[in-house]
């Protein structure tokens, strides 16, 4: 990835298919180089491996005379390329002899290296290779069925697919080792636009441009950068990179495919056969645990996958879940079909969104700008979401400087409103009445400014205003709603402030816009809406019968500038208006807001002052380049929203005994989309796909033939089996597509008995129903978040809809994350911040990546990768292999003790043992972060501390002890680093895969007390350390350390009190915003107390964190253990680690002994478990 800011490195496999030329040499770079010539800003480096590609943007050309090569830059990645600096001799002359290896890249070469042994052997023995398993009763043995989303293939993998994935990876590897009989599967999706609309376009590149293409913006963005001589093969990446052009064909180019293969790319079926296999290729060089047996692509492409489809479809109506009819939907007119979720460049999640568009009829006289118009139904038409305030109509606003036209529908009527609103009009009806008189098209009469328009008069229905004039607003945005916008100023904020601005700078209005006083100054709030709120978590109680000014005056908004008060008052009244207004005036009066809205509504349009106006809720762009409109289209629909359906998946996912959603967030967003989720447009009139099987001039979407495929899994090893995603070789089981009809399907997935004629032998069938029914329910599905709000609820209903008579078949969880940022930025190829899977394994190695990926995060906050972890983890993961191989060697040369252990090691060993049971219970909530920093890093820590404990302490280390650890620290990583694992187990002498091996379990009940005694030597140690780096003491020989046995009388109350905030059920203390305000309550209660506030805080603060570490012990007012003999074993230790490569005399006393030598200062400060130190 080459960047003019900064040197990059790419990672060149070698012996990789022919589609990646193989670098040998400057002159073999020729061919993909810019200009097509040997460029002094890129330098190869040369390992066994891999060839490192180096690009300086800063680089200067090399001097002619000594034919010494450019400097080049330092690597983009550190560790794995750590200290890997250009060597100029092979960047001059080709890459350095075959064998030869940079020192830089050793570790990171090493992990590759062995990754690479460790897939052969996972591929050879067929460990992910999943088949149902019995007991010898004949009764299942337990199972783990976990799923990812297919991705899209119209590109490689890149690391935003590889975070999510790891979640369903780490999953699966940690619940085979739980004892589990796992199956992670894994497909490729191609259904729908995406891939047909990149086609297209290619297609249309050719035509116009030629093949190969010579784009004309390429010269016009050359002469700008004065880049003279480029060849032809620079001017598509200058018209790119410079002008911000994008051509699929480079596109396609920048991702590694050749010129000559690049037009093919013009029929879609290519991408169907060109990348899946990459796909495929990329997440096994990434060592994911999948059955792939089990792939395959999505679209008719693929014959047995077609008639699964067909099979869900014919389902889905029988049961009265799909439909035809005529719905608002995300529509591109370019494409002329309704735009779903997949087949959008940018909006996905998007949906319709419904206004009331107020008819305000333009009295007479006409401004000039409509005196054309006269007489003739003319009217401004804002759009609104609240209909029931246009009883406080006072005005209307329009945008001096917008674009307006005037635009007659089939009605006769003439609306006034923004070119883009009468677009998206055009393609919408009511009650299968077209507005337009043919659809999809306007019908501008005139155009004008939207100054043209100021100081209109208007009748306005239902305000009591008689006639209200059109007034300035600056803030109107043009893309949203109609660019004419109603003024209530009684509810809405802006609508108020701008009024009172206007009337309070009358003469500016006059004399810029011609606005005189009376067009504005009668014009008073007028009382439509109270609302009454109740005091609520902190927030006091108000109401007001004009809730616009109060939040005004109460936020001291005075102009229209203050955006972020007059946010804060929208939010305000907008939402309680809705669950808390009553209506004043009209009809409904007294009525909830809620209630009266819709009646409101409809009101309007019935008398014909109103109409239904959809817009989509955001910005929506089709991946044919062209913003979306929401049209009335005949469709089939899946009745998403049916109340008995939606009633039974709320039903189901609430109920945490069929469902588990890992977080309560998640399950809130569920509820949340389960909420609005209405009909779904399942059909489009073409793209790739299955085409619907009754409607055959429909193809079913990319979101709506994705929701029960999982089912399809189990299946798929016997139906189409390795290396046939396409379908195209024989089936494994003898079973050809054509023999798959609803009958067969029925038999496999809905239990129906064998009443039906199939040349298919009972053996098969039998065999096919059992893998179903042993994998299925799915057990976990995993996400981004992003899906929550299609996929994932809608593959909720769709096992619903399937298997209605079978709720145990419906899915038992779903885990959803947030995006992945790199380096705390958001990833973006178009700034270099991105990272493809393969890109990011050869950097760093594919355990050290994802090591970086579990790190990042877990919940539904974006998460971080990091480079730098990635870096160390690579260089520990290098280390890891190397104290494995130090420690056989000391035991070989019995240079590890046997037979009693210090009391240290006891403790050692039960803190390991707490370890892994808390690893274990992070790993089981998919907190796979936390799980790291217990299972590798605190995990390592304590190695760390017992190399050094055992070297200080001038004894060897237990043999039991460190083997123990060197296999329990192997398997808890094994999960998420599974190549490493794999080959440190086998050094330690064990026989088959460390992957398949047990979770460790501990040795013994872990100890609180003796967990806490270790941590207090650990801690201890820590904190005299840091004493003694700041004491000003001379050559001190002797440290004396005093330790105290009780606490002071406030101490032990400020403890008692704490235990009883301890929440049993949670394990925690209250969170500190419930916290703190008891614990001051409690000692504002107590005026001896009160005195002391501010050390009882800060001793609260601090012993409620400690609980939070170590659990409720932690606030006993005595300790469970003898912290004198625990650091009298370890005093030779102490004595070495005080001060670095000096030994003390340590002396230890108990405070309650006599004579101590030593300051009361320095005494006085000891606590429990808080020693202090005075040295001499």
């Amino acid at each position: 990835r080459c960047s003019s800011r900064r040197p990059t490195e790419v990672l060149l496999a070698k012996g990789v298919p022919s589609t990646v030329a193989k670098v040998e040499s400057r002159a073999d770079m020729a061919s993909w180089m810019p200009d097509g010539q040997p460029d002094f800003h890129f330098k190869v480096e040369s390992t066994p491996k891999f060839s490192v590609l180096s690009f300086d943007a800063n680089a200067k050309p090399p001097k002619e005379d000594k034919g010494a090569a450019a400097k080049g830059g330092k690597g983009a990645a550190k560790g794995g390329a750590k200290g890997a600096k250009p060597n100029a001799s092979s960047a001059a002359n080709g890459p350095a002899a075959e064998g030869e290896e940079d020192k830089g890249r050793k570790r990171v070469n090493v992990l590759l290296k062995n990754e690479l042994q460790v897939q052969a052997k996972w591929a050879e023995d067929g460990t992910f290779e999943s088949n149902p398993l019995y007991n010898d009763d004949g009764s299942p043995k337990p199972k783990f069925m976990v799923t990812f989303p297919y991705p899209y293939m119209n590109g490689r993998l890149h690391l935003g697919h590889a975070f999510s994935l790891t979640k369903a990876e780490f999953a699966a590897g940690f619940k085979r080792m739980k004892g589990y009989n796992v199956l992670f599967p894994f497909g490729f999706h191609c259904t729908g636009m995406p891939i047909q609309a990149a086609a297209n376009k290619l297609k249309a590149e050719i035509v116009k441009f030629g093949n190969p293409p010579n784009f004309p913006v390429a010269e016009e963005a050359a002469a700008k950068k004065g880049d003279k001589g480029k060849g032809k093969s620079a001017k598509g990446k200058v018209a790119q990179k410079s002008s911000g052009v994008s051509y699929q064909w480079q596109t396609l180019g920048l991702m590694g495919i050749p010129e000559s293969e690049i037009s093919e790319f013009a029929e879609p079926e290519k991408w169907l056969d060109y990348f899946p296999p990459f796909g495929s290729s990329d997440l096994k060089s990434f060592g994911a645990c999948i059955d792939w047996r089990r792939s395959f692509i999505t679209t008719s492409r693929n014959p047995y996958y077609n008639k699964f489809i067909e099979w869900q479809f014919r389902r889905l109506r029988a049961n009265d879940k799909i439909y035809f009819g005529k719905r608002p939907g995300i529509y591109s007119p370019l494409d002329g079909q309704t735009c779903a979720d997949h087949d959008r460049a940018e909006g996905e999640g998007v949906a319709p969104q419904e206004y009331t568009l107020i008819k305000l009829r333009v009295q007479s006289p006409f401004p000039p700008a409509l005196a054309a118009l006269e007489g003739q139904d003319v009217f401004l038409t804002p759009a609104t979401l609240r209909p029931e305030t246009m009883y406080g109509q006072t005005n209307c606003f329009v945008l001096p400087e917008g674009d307006y036209g005037a635009f007659k529908w089939a009605n006769g009527e003439i609306y006034v409103m923004s070119a883009r609103s009468a677009k998206g009009l055009s393609f919408q009806s009511y009650q299968n009445v077209d507005f337009a008189t043919t659809w999809g098209q306007t019908e501008c009469l005139l155009t004008c400014k939207g100054t043209d328009l100021l100081g209109v008069a208007l009748n306005a229905p239902r305000a009591p205003y008689p006639t209200v004039y059109t007034l300035p607003l600056d803030s109107i945005s043009m893309g949203k709603g109609t660019g004419v916008v109603t003024s209530v100023p009684s509810d809405a904020p802006d609508d108020f402030i701008a009024l009172r601005h206007i009337q309070g700078k009358a003469d500016y209005y006059q004399k810029t816009y011609g606005i005189t006083p009376e067009m504005h100054q009668p014009f008073d709030v007028v009382d439509i809406i109270n609302i009454t709120v109740a005091a609520k978590d902190g927030e006091e109680a108000w109401s007001s019968d004009r809730c616009a000014e109060y939040w005004s005056e109460k936020l001291k908004i005075k102009n229209p500038g203050d955006r972020k008060n007059l946010d804060e008052a929208k939010k305000k009244t907008y939402n309680a208006g809705f669950s808390f207004g009553k209506m004043l005036v009209g009809p409904y009066k007294g009525e909830k807001v809620s209630i009266a809205k819709p009646k409101e509504k409809q009101d309007m349009i019935d008398e014909g002052t109103a109409l239904i106006y959809f817009e989509p809720e955001e910005f929506v762009k089709s991946r044919s380049g062209e913003e979306c409109v929401v049209a009335m289209t005949d469709q089939w629909y899946l009745k998403y929203g049916d109340e008995e359906w939606k009633n039974r998946v709320t039903d189901h996912v609430n109920n945490p005994d069929t469902f588990t959603p890992y977080s309560q967030e998640i399950l809130d967003k569920f509820n949340q989309t389960l909420g609005w989720l209405k009909e779904w447009a399942c059909s489009r009139l073409f793209g790739l796909g299955t085409q619907l099987p009754w409607d055959d001039k429909w193809v079913i979407e990319s979101l709506s033939d994705s929701t029960i495929y999982m089912a399809y899994y189990t299946i798929a090893a016997l139906l189409q089996g390795p290396d046939n995603l396409c379908g195209d070789n024989p089936s494994p089981c003898g079973v050809t597509a054509e023999q798959l009809n609803d009958e067969v399907f029925d038999y496999i997935f809905m239990g129906r008995n064998l009443d039906f004629a199939t040349d298919i032998p009972t053996a098969v069938l039998d065999q096919l129903k059992g893998e179903f029914e042993y994998w299925y329910p799915m057990d976990l599905r995993v996400s981004g978040k992003d899906l929550i709000g299609n996929h994932l609820t809608m593959s909720l209903y769709n096992h619903a809809a399937i298997w209605d008579q079978r709720p145990d078949l419906w899915p038992r969880g779903f885990y959803t994350n947030g995006f992945v940022n790199i380096n705390n930025q958001k990833m973006s190829k178009s700034t270099g911040n991105f990272l493809m899977l393969e890109e990011a394994k050869n950097l760093y190695s594919a355990d050290a990546t994802r090591f970086a990926l579990a790190d990042a995060g877990d919940t539904l906050l974006d998460a971080n990768f990091e480079r730098e972890v990635a870096d160390k983890a690579c260089n520990n993961l290098f280390n890891d292999i190397q104290f494995v191989e130090e420690m056989l060697e000391a035991k070989a040369a019995g240079k590890l003790r046997t037979g009693d252990k210090l009391l240290t090691e006891q403790n050692l060993e039960n803190e390991m043992n707490k370890l892994i049971l808390d690893t274990e219970g992070h790993f089981t909530g998919m907190m796979w972060r936390d799980g790291l920093k217990t299972g590798y890093n605190l995990f390592h820590g304590l190695k760390a501390f017992y190399v050094d404990w055992a070297e200080k302490m001038d004894t060897l280390m237990h043999e039991d002890v460190i083997m123990r650890w060197l296999e329990c620290s192997i398997l808890m990583i094994a999960p998420i680093c599974p190549h490493y694992a794999e080959v440190a187990w086998g050094m330690l002498g064990n026989e088959g895969s460390a992957v398949k091996a047990a979770w460790p379990t501990p040795s013994e009940t872990v100890d609180a007390k003796a967990s806490r005694a270790f941590n207090f030597l650990t801690k201890t140690v820590k904190n005299l350390r840091a004493l003694a780096s700041k004491d000003k003491t001379k050559n001190p020989t002797k440290a004396h350390i005093y330790i105290a046995n009780g606490y002071s009388p406030w101490k032990i109350q400020t403890l008692e009190f704490l235990q009883t905030l301890w929440d049993d059920a949670t394990g925690k203390m209250p969170e500190k915003k419930a916290f703190l305000p008891l614990v001051t309550a409690w000692l504002n209660a107590d005026p001896e107390l009160k005195k002391l506030k501010k050390n009882i805080m800060q001793f609260a603060a601090f012993m409620a964190a400690e609980a939070d570490e170590i659990g409720k012990d932690a606030l006993e007012v005595e300790l469970p253990y003898d912290q004198k003999a625990v650091l009298q074993e370890s005093q030779i230790y102490i004595a070495k680690a005080l001060i670095t490569n000096k030994t003390m005399e340590v002396l230890i006393y108990n405070l309650d002994e006599a004579d101590i030598p030593g300051p009361a200062t320095k005494k006085d400060k000891a606590e429990p478990s808080k020693p202090t130190l005075f040295l001499e």
